[in-house]
């Protein structure tokens, strides 16, 4: 970087979150309490998931693997998104600095990325686990479950790194002004003194492979779990699987296709976007926190055997509720 862009680009010391643009301040408090209530239910929910297969250990199979994951990496997407916002609304302290701002940005794309990754290994489980049952206990042990996640979350970091060290080669020597809710690529490319063209073009390609190759190779598994279930002549075992599958593939298609339409129309020339900024970032912060706030319901409270250790987690914790309170009326 030359020395006039070093100078340019120490100009932009902190960023300033706008949120929704359109959005009228009387609205704000009612904002930051709608988001605060999805933090806490996302940060609930998952705890919960968290706390039940590190406790129990009769759930540490691979499938349960992949959701503990999976609740993790939706805990630290929400924290990191979530409270700057909520402070932006609550307290009108939409300040965010310029490093803090990056980092939030490396983050943010870090769990989107981890997200696609294990949604995929979550693909390949099911289809071992329908395509190939009698193999299944040999080709998915716990130890090979644990290498993919523990891959994935290493991986996960590559594509998002890219897209930032291009982010702090730019001058950033005026507007201040995020118009989103967090940081990310496009929303701080637009602020730069400097030729974003080539920047945007790499973060917009990182994109597309992270979404693309990880969603075709979904699309692959369910097309062939989909001919697998259909061999299957009992109806109750066919719809199990069905109803298995369409659950995960709900998640899957909230995930994938409103990220398609915001990254096309954000990045392919020519093409017109018929949303307005507001609605946009409504889009992305809908796909970025229902899977979130689904994903305890989803994956976990449809499984008969987490139901069943919830329920007599419950029923032990009351017990022991009741006999302190028995012991402290005796005394």
């Amino acid at each position: 970087m030359s020395q006039a862009n070093e100078t340019a680009a120490s100009v932009v010391t902190e960023f300033f979150i706008v949120g929704f643009p359109g959005l009228p301040p009387k609205y704000y408090s009612l904002m930051a309490a709608f988001l605060l209530c999805i933090y806490i239910a996302v940060l609930t929910g998952n705890s919960l998931i968290v706390v039940l297969f590190v406790t129990e250990r009769s759930l540490f199979k691979p499938m349960y693997i992949i959701l503990l994951s999976l609740s993790l990496s939706d805990i630290g997407f929400s924290t990191v998104a979530l409270p700057k916002v909520i402070s932006r609304y609550w307290f009108n302290d939409g300040y965010i600095p310029f490093y803090v701002c990056l980092f939030q940005r490396q983050l943010i794309h870090y769990f989107g990325t981890l997200n696609s990754l294990i949604m995929m290994i979550m693909a390949l489980d099911r289809y071992l686990a329908i395509c190939y049952p009698l193999r299944y206990p040999v080709l998915m042990t716990n130890r090979t479950m644990r290498l993919l996640i523990g891959l994935s979350w290493v991986t996960a970091m590559i594509a998002p790194t890219i897209s930032t060290m291009q982010t702090i080669e730019l001058p950033f020597c005026g507007p201040n002004m995020i118009v989103h809710c967090f940081c990310d690529s496009g929303s701080m490319n637009k602020l730069a003194c400097a030729d974003v063209r080539q920047p945007n073009l790499i973060s917009y390609g990182v994109a597309m492979f992270v979404l693309l190759v990880p969603f075709s190779f979904i699309i692959f598994s369910y097309v062939c779990i989909l001919v697998s279930v259909l061999r299957i002549a009992n109806a109750q075992g066919r719809r199990k699987a069905f109803s298995t599958c369409a659950t995960q593939l709900t998640i899957i298609v909230i995930y994938y296709v409103p990220r398609f339409i915001v990254y096309s129309t954000s990045n392919i020339p020519n093409v017109v976007s018929v949303l307005t900024s507001s609605q946009k970032i409504a889009l992305v912060m809908f796909y970025s926190l229902l899977p979130p706030l689904m994903n305890p319901f989803i994956y976990c409270i449809r499984i008969k055997e987490v139901r069943q250790f919830f329920l007599k987690w419950c029923v032990q914790k009351n017990r022991m509720i009741l006999k302190v309170h028995k012991l402290t009326i005796s005394k």
